[in-house]
């Protein structure tokens, strides 16, 4: 019988982890990566819905204390009110899955049916995590004396806050190789951070939201899209495909011009 059992385990274990480690293999680094990054988000989120659910009182303090303040400086500014309820209503989760759906048709007409599909399922993903927590968590709105705004349903996670990161991501990802290399993707990328940061603060000062919920919403769509882009990023590496880096190129460059090979 041979030996060597133990050497060959020991070896092949060391060269997996060099191909995940080897910036030559892009299907080992760049997903080790990018299901890190949807790891190290997915624990914070997790950590503080463990706070939320066990009732942690220096949470529950901050999260009173930035209700109890924008709530007063909204009862003084009826229209600072007006914009964040207008903000609130043109950027909900309904009005954000209207525009997913669009997205998701025109890349159909484009034949870019892979990169469809990898947005309809963030969108999906992320859409029906958000009321399964809600859910589990059972955690009550905000309860104000003279409400400016009212919201039916548990509260954490914020919804909003959830799918605006989910239409954030999705749009930045699809439209970063047609923004270039300029001043249009710095342009893209803030809008999307706009979009995502003003639509949870929108809850929050509305008081419909905790702080905490909001953050929850954040992190957890941060996490779906970072998700979701790893198993896209693999299927492009066994596809053959040049390598990406998302955040600068988007996950699907090719889409641009030859939309037929994504």
């Amino acid at each position: 019988m041979s030996s060597s059992g133990p050497d060959t385990l020991a070896t092949d274990r060391q060269s997996w982890q060099r191909r995940r480690l080897d910036p030559d293999h892009s299907l080992g680094l760049r997903l080790t990566l990018a299901v890190t990054a949807a790891f190290l988000v997915l624990v914070p989120f997790s950590l503080l819905a463990l706070l939320v659910l066990g009732a942690w009182a220096p949470l529950h303090r901050l999260d009173m204390s930035v209700t109890d303040a924008l709530h007063g400086y909204a009862l003084d500014h009826p229209a600072w009110v007006m914009v964040m309820r207008v903000w609130s209503e043109v950027f909900a989760p309904m009005p954000l899955r209207v525009a997913a759906l669009l997205l998701v048709i025109w890349l159909l007409r484009r034949q870019a049916r892979r990169l469809a599909a990898w947005a309809a399922t963030t969108m999906v993903v992320g859409g029906l995590m958000g009321p399964l927590l809600k859910l589990l968590v059972g955690r009550d709105r905000p309860e104000l004396l003279d409400p400016v705004a009212r919201a039916a349903g548990y509260s954490f996670p914020s919804g909003h806050a959830l799918n605006a990161t989910l239409a954030a991501g999705v749009l930045l990802l699809v439209f970063l190789p047609y923004a270039g290399r300029g001043v249009w993707r710095v342009v893209l990328w803030i809008v999307a951070v706009l979009l995502t940061m003003v639509t949870g603060l929108s809850r929050v000062a509305l008081g419909v939201h905790f702080t905490s919920d909001v953050v929850g919403g954040w992190l957890l769509g941060a996490a779906v899209v970072a998700a979701t882009a790893a198993a896209f990023t693999s299927w492009r590496a066994h596809a053959g495909l040049r390598p990406v880096r998302p955040a600068r190129d988007g996950i699907a460059p090719e889409v641009e011009r030859h939309p037929e090979s994504t």
